[in-house]
């Protein structure tokens, strides 16, 4: 598993050294991903968790409930305007030199979301990559153009839920975005196993997970009597154009504003109903 355990000097200053930076790097473009193991102090997330863990009840009793392809995972977002905003969540200087190192200047996120694991469910989601390659037919993959930045509120373990990831995968070039479904093959599933089977990672709240938005990953079942929140964003390449602006509440400005990362966002003057947006995605029968 490629993981960093982040220190607290390193919290602090917002720095990793040269090496450091250079070994997360190196992880997400040859494995797909990187752990940041304690990033984010808990308590700065302790907020947003509850309110997260509170709103599960709201969007559950909706005609429309945004499942992710069963009914044990659901599309939830944060609640976009303070006192449930932080910086080191959407402006985290150690995850923005990571990315930018990746991406290159000029950053731009286009999500501010998440997915709960709902308790006692059984059903897991197809291995699917949340998007493909870029082209159809290479030999070799192309470089990153998106990643995804979850954050941890909640320790996560097979337990409750952590999502499936599968290592390298994300430079399979048979998986394509213009061809539209993003499921793995069970064929395909079968030959990546005998290189580097999936697996279901363990950490603490406050931990970050950066990986390719090509990899191939899973959410599983939560055997928990809790729900089990992820905050999610993704940074793409400065010349992504396909991204609606986010809705934040007049007023968040503070927590998004950032010289390397570029926020895309319409601020909102009222009332904003987080709990009713989404749809179901794929649900399956």
């Amino acid at each position: 598993m490629t993981a960093l355990d982040i220190t607290l000097e390193e919290r602090m200053t917002g720095r990793l050294s040269a090496s450091r930076q250079t070994e997360a790097v190196r992880a997400v473009r040859q494995d797909g991903y990187v752990i940041l193991n304690d990033l984010i102090d808990p308590a700065i997330l302790a907020p947003i968790r509850d309110r997260m863990l509170a709103d599960v009840a709201k969007i559950m009793a909706r005609d429309d409930i945004p499942f992710n392809f069963n009914r044990g995972n659901i599309q939830q977002d944060p609640p976009p305007f303070p006192p449930y905003l932080s910086r080191e969540v959407l402006c985290n200087e150690i995850v923005i030199a990571i990315t930018q190192s990746i991406l290159g200047k000029g950053l731009q996120n286009g999500m501010y979301s998440g997915n709960t694991a709902l308790p006692h469910s059984t059903g897991r989601q197809p291995v699917h990559a949340d998007m493909g390659q870029l082209w159809p037919e290479l030999e070799v993959a192309h470089p990153a153009y998106a990643l995804v930045v979850n954050v941890l509120p909640v320790d996560v373990s097979p337990e409750n839920g952590s999502t499936e990831i599968w290592p390298g995968t994300h430079l399979d070039t048979s998986v394509i975005l213009q061809e539209g479904d993003i499921k793995v093959s069970e064929e395909k599933l079968a030959e990546q196993r005998k290189i580097a089977p999936g697996f279901q990672y363990s950490a603490r709240a406050g931990s970050v997970v950066i990986r390719d938005i090509r990899m191939w990953h899973a959410g599983m079942p939560n055997h928990t009597d809790q729900p089990r929140p992820m905050i999610a964003m993704i940074h793409y390449v400065s010349w992504w154009s396909d991204l609606a602006p986010m809705e934040f509440a007049l007023g968040s400005e503070p927590y998004l504003t950032h010289p390397q990362l570029t926020h895309l966002v319409r601020y909102v003057d009222g009332d904003l109903d987080h709990t009713g947006r989404n749809q179901a995605f794929d649900l399956m029968k």
